[in-house]
């Protein structure tokens, strides 16, 4: 996996070129003003002192002051440009990944948003990091060498302390790269809980188990809190041994440089230039912090590549045959929900799926339409594969409705019209369809009033999800619990005009109540993931355990 992520990051760091090179060139331009600035010092102080003419010396001394500072801030700028163009191509590029993986991803939906946030932020800012590593490397070695002209004693003495400032360095970034990816994926997971729980607030609500649920949320929290406790205790080692280091180091040169002074190899504007060379030796002990940021990148890194390395699914490659909308399960399997389901689902009929809480219901649907992939067996629809079949074809031929759809786009039509090209008399026909085109047209801009600004009841929303799989003019309609918040006399009166508006279409119904269940075709009792009967309601009706499913849902 690291191997992934360096890859990734070295990809980031070459995405803008000429904005890389420009960041190059003005940390170069800043290295060097760095570098010359202490002997442009020495030279100003060295003329005050003798009392000759200082102009020339100040001169230089500014110049060198003012280019450093200009090359700062310019390459500033660009790092802050490139560092955002890094973190949206990240984003870009994790969110199609996403969306290809689709409902097969194994990432929670509070995890993925984690990666695309932070990780995507920390990940995009190498470039900054790599330059500014880069910068003080060479600013610390010339300096050294700049120390060896003025006088080789004192590079000597400076460079004893070489062997302390690695070790430190190395223990520094063996005990921060750790704690820093456990402080990450606990992050991610606590993301993750909290948007389950977000999604189901008025059911916690209503059952009245708040703390449990706060409880199970924050579970990983102790986690967090011992990788965060890592993180800042390594921090915290790294600044006073830094602390102590420093400071001896320079006592260390400036004694040094006395004795040079005393001996006549030194003047006074040379110790005040050694004095700005040790503090730009020393610049890879105090810039100790940039190797968290550069483990922090790399951690980040590391999760973007566990989802960007995800194998795809493979997309089907066959055109769907003619057909009245036929599905045939096989023998399907899905781990912990369905098990060994043989089933057929005739064309152009009405199918209702029952069964208690658990039973595996949502899964069943999904597995019909191809929004779930079963672990084992094959779901036919017209006799051909649904894994063989051309995803866009697919998507065009089987609409979806959900029991809590999520709608899509600036205004309600783009909603309703999402995923198609359906002009505004479409959009209004399977609004009509879907019992809420009164709704609507009483908006204050009627169709093109922003979805944002669009109040909406539960059943309302249901509604437009139903318009919005209807707009698709599909060969398969597949119902999820999607009427759950109407009222059993709009349910009837949305079921036909579905019939009539989409006479011949095959349509699948997950559901909790007997009416509905009533007016379908056939009903499909699922119990614990298998299926134990399908028979029209009135068969089934005689069965105790069959009504113990609707009694249960109506408590």
């Amino acid at each position: 996996m690291r191997g992934s992520a360096d890859r990734l990051l070295a990809r980031v760091a070459s995405l803008d070129r000429p904005r890389l090179a420009a960041i190059v060139v003005t940390a170069l331009v800043a290295t060097a003003a760095g570098l010359l600035l202490p002997s442009a010092l020495a030279a100003a102080v060295d003329a005050v002192v003798a009392g000759r003419p200082s102009r020339p010396e100040v001169s230089w001394l500014l110049l060198v002051g003012g280019a450093e500072i200009a090359a700062d801030v310019i390459g500033g700028i660009l790092t802050t440009r490139v560092t955002a163009t890094a973190s949206a191509w990240l984003r870009r590029t994790l969110s199609d990944k996403l969306f290809v993986l689709g409902t097969r991803s194994k990432f929670a939906e509070g995890d993925a948003i984690s990666r695309l946030t932070g990780d995507c932020v920390g990940a995009g800012g190498i470039v900054t990091i790599i330059v500014q590593c880069g910068s003080m490397l060479v600013i610390s070695s010339g300096a050294v060498v700049l120390l060896a002209v003025l006088d080789w004693r004192l590079a000597l003495v400076f460079l004893g302390s070489i062997p302390f400032a690695l070790l430190l360095a190395r223990s520094h970034l063996k005990h921060t790269a750790d704690d820093v990816l456990a402080y990450q994926q606990v992050s991610g997971e606590l993301a993750a809980r909290m948007i389950d729980a977000v999604a189901g607030l008025r059911t916690i609500a209503a059952s009245g188990t708040a703390d449990r649920e706060a409880e199970r949320v924050l579970r990983p929290l102790p986690k967090l809190t011992l990788a965060g406790m890592g993180i800042w205790r390594t921090q915290a080692r790294m600044v006073w041994r830094a602390g102590l280091l420093t400071p001896a180091v320079e006592l260390a040169v400036l004694a040094a440089a006395g004795f040079g002074v005393l001996a006549g190899r030194l003047s006074v504007g040379d110790v005040v230039a050694v004095l700005g060379y040790v503090a730009l030796a020393l610049g890879l002990v105090t810039q100790i912090p940039l190797l968290t940021m550069l483990s922090r990148a790399r951690g980040c890194a590391e999760r973007l590549a566990e989802v960007l390395d995800e194998p795809e699914p493979e997309r089907g490659k066959l055109p769907l045959r003619p057909g009245a909308g036929r599905l045939d399960l096989r023998r399907v399997g899905v781990t912990g929900a369905l098990a060994e389901v043989d089933l057929t689902i005739r064309g152009g009929t009405c199918f209702a799926i029952v069964g208690r809480s658990g039973a595996g219901k949502s899964v069943l649907a999904g597995v019909l339409g191809g929004l779930v992939t079963p672990d084992r067996g094959q779901v036919l629809l017209d006799g051909r594969p649904l894994a063989r079949i051309r995803p866009e074809e697919l998507r065009a031929v089987v609409g979806y409705a959900f029991e809590r759809p999520t709608l899509l786009g600036a205004t309600v039509a783009d909603a309703v019209g999402y995923g198609t090209w359906a002009g505004e008399s479409a959009i209004r026909a399977a609004c009509q369809t879907a019992q809420v085109d009164e709704v609507v047209v009483r908006l204050p801009d009627g169709y093109r009033t922003p979805l944002a600004e669009t109040p909406l009841s539960g059943g309302e929303a249901q509604r437009l999800g139903l318009a919005r799989a209807i707009v698709h003019q599909p060969r398969v309609l597949i119902f999820d619990d999607a009427t759950a918040s109407l009222d059993t006399v709009t349910e009837a009166a949305v079921e036909r005009a579905l019939a009539s508006a989409l006479p011949g279409r095959t349509r699948v119904v997950v559901t909790h109540r007997a009416g509905t269940a009533a007016r379908a075709d056939l009903v499909a009792w699922l119990e614990e993931g298998r299926i134990r009967a399908v028979a029209p309601h009135a068969a089934l009706w005689r069965e105790p355990g069959y009504r113990g499913v609707f009694t249960e849902d109506d408590e």
